[in-house]
């Protein structure tokens, strides 16, 4: 057990399993926390990632793939722009790395039921009775099941090529006011009306 902020630990550990294969997936993912708290997100989101892939690079590490996001196309927000700037780090890896080594990034949306999913929020809100909050009528996202999302990383883990970054195809977006309004119906109730 470990933290990616700490590079001495990550280049101890790494070295030490001499991993072939490193998914980064240890990312402060929660928007509205983010903006919050800027600093934290840079040192874990944009810091750890850096230690992760030196240590990975020193390790010699044969495959690297750094879980990313959608919303680091455009960032508007403070996870968006260290995701963005974690990509960057993975992407100039790739170029340094030796021949054979690959470091990849591979972008989703959202995942449903994970932890930074609204699916939890929502059932919250409906289980207290309500309100169930949508931040505006028309917001929409794009959803995939968890096993969905597990097994596309680990298909452009395998086949992936190095600096290159992945998108992964979501689908159709849904919006999140149907969403939330299904999901009401689901437990029995009338949205607008319970």
């Amino acid at each position: 057990i470990g933290d990616v902020k700490d590079g001495e630990y990550m280049r101890f550990i790494i070295g030490r399993l001499k991993a072939d294969a490193v998914f980064h997936a240890a990312a402060y993912k929660h928007v509205p926390m983010m903006e919050e708290n800027p600093v934290a997100a840079v040192h874990n989101n944009v810091l750890g990632t850096r230690n992760l892939v030196e240590a990975s690079l020193a390790a010699g590490t044969r495959r690297f793939v750094l879980i990313s996001t959608d919303k680091a196309v455009d960032p508007v927000s403070t996870y968006g722009a260290s995701k963005l700037f974690a990509e960057r780090i993975v992407v100039d890896a790739a170029s340094r790395a030796a021949p054979g080594r690959e470091f990849m990034v591979v972008r989703f949306g959202n995942v449903l039921g994970s932890r930074g999913s609204i699916v939890p929020l929502f059932k919250k809100q409906i289980e207290k009775g309500g309100p169930v909050t949508v931040t505006h009528p028309e917001a929409s996202r794009y959803f995939m099941p968890i096993p969905e999302a597990c097994s596309l990383v680990l298909k452009t883990g395998g086949v992936g090529r190095s600096g290159q970054t992945y998108l992964l195809d979501m689908g159709e977006p849904v919006r999140i006011r149907d969403l939330a309004e299904q999901m009401i119906r689901f437990y029995g109730y009338e949205p607008g009306r319970d």
